[in-house]
């Protein structure tokens, strides 16, 4: 077996759950936090931000590594997308597939019906350019930034970082991403997708 089919190979789970505590060690051990969405602030205070407002005035240098992960992880999304990907169907529960086909959604197949993790019903130019593909991608990014913002970080920045340093706020941040995924997927999903 080459290296390539060695990666390509699925993983158990576990592998990157002690990944990601080996990196929260070594970023607690040495005084930093994680977060994707701070490197937003970070390049906009490297591109002179902080000239006009305050939030983007700090040394960003200190934000280099964040931006190197950051960085890594879109590269490192393109390389297994690309490279390494299965043309075997995805993998999901009956149970996913049945609520999928109940609100109008096929079940994912492979890289040619729909990219496998995205539906076409979703993700295509079609759609994209509809009136309900822009109210959905603009309203929802602006949720997003605006949350982000608003809580203080994102997803990976309270759910790893938050809890491994124990913090109340990143907790309450958790139990607030998980009921408004669960509303999302339960309710608000199936009547835009009526719409």
């Amino acid at each position: 077996m080459n290296i390539i089919e060695f990666i390509s190979q699925p993983w158990h789970w576990s592998v990157s759950g002690v990944m990601i505590v080996l990196t929260m060690f070594l970023l607690l051990y040495t005084g930093r936090e994680f977060g994707v969405s701070s490197t937003l602030r970070t390049m906009c205070s490297i591109a002179g931000a902080g000239k006009k407002t305050a939030f983007f005035n700090f040394n960003w240098k200190n934000q280099i590594w964040n931006i190197v992960f950051t960085f890594g992880a879109i590269i490192g999304g393109f390389i297994a997308s690309h490279f390494l990907q299965s043309p075997e169907p995805i993998q999901i529960s009956e149970a996913t597939i049945t609520h999928l086909e109940s609100i109008g959604i096929a079940s994912p197949q492979n890289d040619t019906i729909g990219n496998g993790y995205l539906p076409p019903e979703l993700f295509n130019l079609e759609i994209l350019l509809s009136v309900k593909g822009i109210l959905i991608m603009v309203v929802g990014g602006f949720f997003i930034g605006f949350g982000t913002r608003w809580a203080g970080g994102c997803t990976s920045g309270h759910a790893i970082s938050g809890l491994a340093n124990l913090q109340l706020p990143s907790l309450i941040a958790v139990i607030g991403f998980f009921i408004g995924g669960l509303l999302m997927t339960h309710l608000l999903l199936p009547i835009m997708l009526n719409f």
